[in-house]
């Protein structure tokens, strides 16, 4: 794996699943993360993302009485967050698209299905490294920007434009 120089980013990871927070710290580490934060919960996530003001975020949805949807929720919208624009990566088994829609309207940047690989937690780091979409705060909306754009696509014939 290679192409990128992940060595000077940090990441915080949140699960409450030891086994999935080192073995996710194990893939980062590889990939020449030299930092990775870990929390077992979204309110010990929250304390240690204002602490340490991670580039990357991972974290799991389902975990104890607070969710990963929360710990997320605190990042885009609480005032204490240092940066409610950082990449979060939400890790989990629930891959119904529902739950994809309310995920990516919460505002995480990339969702990732388990069961986890290196592989797919490298294409998801790189995808969020080189994400360029705009986010939009509105209402009770936070994330991408989906308002279609009228720019036709090479290769692809306009049957969508907007007047």
């Amino acid at each position: 794996m290679s192409g990128y120089n992940f060595s000077g980013i940090t990441v915080l990871v949140c699960d409450d699943s030891s086994y999935i927070r080192q073995l996710v710290k194990n893939f980062l580490l590889a990939f020449g993360v030299k930092e990775v934060i870990e929390a077992g919960d979204a309110e010990s996530g929250f304390l240690k993302f204002v602490e340490h003001d991670p580039d990357v975020v991972v974290t799991d949805w389902k975990m104890g009485e607070t969710s990963g949807l929360d710990l997320v929720y605190l990042i885009r919208w609480s005032e204490k967050s240092p940066n409610t624009f950082v990449p979060i990566i939400m890790l989990t088994g629930f891959t119904e698209l529902q739950r994809v829609q309310v995920a990516r309207d919460a505002g995480i940047t990339s969702y990732l299905a388990k069961p986890l690989s290196a592989d797919k937690l490298y294409k998801r780091l790189c995808g969020v490294a080189d994400d360029r979409r705009p986010f939009v705060r509105d209402g009770e909306y936070f994330g991408p920007d989906r308002r279609m754009k009228n720019v036709p696509r090479p290769g692809i014939d306009n049957r969508r434009a907007i007047a």
